[in-house]
Formats: C-alpha cells, structure tokens, sequence
C-alpha cells in the first residue's frame, strides 16, 4: 500500500559505522537518536547492532517501542512534570534545566528504589532549552548536591535547532569550561556532549575539537549530511528512507490558476507565474503525511507543491509518467519526521546488497 517509506536498514549500518568511525577518531562517544523514524524497533535494533550503545528520543511512548534492547536510554526532550514515572522507568538519562523538576524526579526515583542519571543542559544562544545564566548554573547543581537518587554524568547543549546557532570552537570551549566548572561540585559530571549532526561540519572543516566527549546524532545517520550547512559527508548514504507515493493523475494543465486568487487551504495567498500550459501529475500524498522540502529521485520531476492529500509535480523533458506508477523521493529532515509520524505513510524495513 502506497503511500510508503522504505527505510533500508543495510544503507543505515553502513553510515551509522561510518560516522562511528569518524567520532572515534576525535574520542567522542556517539548517542543514536530514534525520533526521526519514532523509535521504530527494527531501526533500533539496527542501530544497537552496528556499535551504539546508547539509544535516545523526544517522547517516553518511543523509548518503550525498544525498552527490552540492552542499551542505555536517554530522554532527550526536557521531562514534563505529568510524565516523571514513566521517564525513570524508561530512560536511563534524562536532561534537566529546571529545578523543580529536578527535585520531583528525585523524589520519584526514590519512591521507586532507583538512581537516576541526569545532563545538565546549558543554553550556548541557540535559545532553545537549557540554563542561560551562571546563578541559574549555582542552583541546580545545589539542587543536584541535595538529590540522594540522582546522579549527575554530564552538561550538554543544543546548537542549530530553534535559532541555527552555529557550533564554532569558541561555543564548545565555553561548554568544555562549564563542565570543568560544574565537576568541582558534582565530581560524577564527566560528559561534555557538544551538541547534535550540526558539530560534525566543524569537525570535518577545521580537523579539530575541544574536548567534548558526545554527540547526539540522529539526521546524519538516517539522510547522510551534517545539519550546519547540508554538506554531504562522505562515504555514506542519503537514501537510507525514501518516500514512495502512487500517481493518481498525469493531465497537461495551465501553470497559473484560471481566475481570482485567494486563500488556500492552509490560509496562504500563493503568486503564481504563468509560463503557459505544462504537463503534471498528482500523487497520493500530501501535507498530512510530509512536507515538500523532499526531492524526487527522477529529475524530469519538479514539485510544485502540495495541499493536505495530493502532491502536485511538474514533468519535464518528456519524462513518462503514467497513471499508476509509483515515484520515490529522498527526504529532508522534515518531510522524514513528518512522513515517520503519519499513520498514512506504510512503513517498510528492507536490507540492500551492498558492495
């Protein structure tokens, strides 16, 4: 059934050993995160097997999906009160800027008879999640000092994801200087885990790092790209999941609606430049299952958007489309987690030769 994403779980082994590779060489320790495909079991365990030994996500109901792996689990998103048991049983780690939900998971682990391990994330400028300011800083590690059931193992930060800040060696100095600050408190605080996919173009461009010891890596992984720029690295795969969608119209069809323009579906007034009559097609998937920020692996096809069910694309130089045929895309971040998230979208696991 169509629509589908194909993941090949052969092309993910490779790149994830790839990039294990590259990591080891700079001595950084490399967490697999899961939420782009939802914490599918089947990439987990693909990911378990080809070297990581700690698996993370946003969401406890994905870190269950893979709760019998025998892998460490870190909750990457801040935990939210309502959900503090279900974090401590689940994930092994879990990341932490707020006092008062420090002091709950304490008393939560407690109630449980377990020690809990907890990040302190800091705020670097990227504005997201994370402790902006030094008496902030002083607070919680008091706290932490005060919680019995809770072991502190590291700082963190996160770079390129709400503001785009880039990670520069001045940014991972200041976490590395951080950290030297906050061991003197907590002695157990050894992990500097510097950030996600995005810190891989600073590695590769200036072949150096202070001395952050993690990476939490997810999109290098599953699209083959460090998340800075977009730059491909090298020796891996960008077609791990490909999106796989059924023509359901091909007609030759004016380029610029016949009449007056107002909104469309989505509240958006859209200008259209008419360049006469050109042929297109329709495939059954839309914005409910990914966004257009995808490329069609045919290169006669160009999109030309999409509303909620249908995705319109232009064909060009001749290419023969038919009726029927099923086309397949490459992803970006968005359209992954989009099209992973959607109960629309047929998932399919699948193991290529590789030479």
């Amino acid at each position: 059934m169509y629509p589908k994403l194909s993941i090949d779980l052969s092309k993910l082994d490779h790149n994830i050993k790839t990039i294990l590779k590259l990591c080891e060489f700079y001595h950084l320790e490399v967490v697999g995160v899961t939420k782009a495909l939802s914490g599918h079991p089947d990439v987990a365990q693909t990911m378990m097997e080809a070297g990581l030994s700690i698996l993370s996500d946003s969401r406890c109901e994905n870190l269950l999906k893979y709760q019998s792996l025998p892998v460490k689990k870190m909750l990457l998103r801040l935990p939210m009160l309502s959900e503090l048991e279900d974090v401590v049983m689940l994930a092994d780690i879990s990341l932490h800027s707020e006092v008062v939900t420090l002091k709950a998971i304490n008393e939560i682990a407690k109630n449980l008879q377990l020690i809990h391990e907890v990040m302190i994330m800091v705020d670097m400028g990227d504005l997201r999640e994370g402790i902006f300011y030094q008496e902030e800083l002083d607070a919680v590690i008091e706290t932490i000092k005060q919680c019995t059931h809770l072991r502190c193992i590291g700082i963190g930060t996160n770079l390129s994801c709400y503001g785009g800040l880039i990670p520069t060696q001045q940014i991972l100095t200041k976490l590395v200087n951080l950290q030297r600050y906050t061991v003197n408190h907590l002695p157990s605080c050894k992990v500097i885990s510097g950030g996600n996919s995005s810190t891989l173009h600073l590695m590769l461009t200036e072949k150096t790092l202070p001395p952050i010891t993690q990476l939490r890596l997810g999109e290098s992984l599953f699209l083959g790209v460090e998340t800075a720029y977009g730059m491909r690295l090298e020796d891996t795969y960008d077609d791990v999941c490909l999106l796989e969608a059924e023509v359901i119209e091909v007609k030759h069809k004016p380029s610029a609606p016949q009449g007056k323009i107002g909104r469309n579906a989505f509240g958006e007034v859209k200008q259209f430049k008419d360049v006469g009559e050109r042929f297109v097609c329709i495939c059954a998937v839309g914005l409910q299952d990914t966004d257009v920020t995808m490329t069609p692996c045919n290169e006669d096809l160009r999109i030309l958007g999409a509303s909620s069910d249908h995705l319109l694309l232009e064909i060009t130089n001749g290419s023969d489309i038919a009726v029927g045929d099923i086309l397949s895309f490459k992803l970006s971040y968005g359209s992954l987690l989009k099209a992973s998230t959607s109960p629309y979208v047929n998932k399919e696991m699948v193991k290529s030769f590789l030479k």
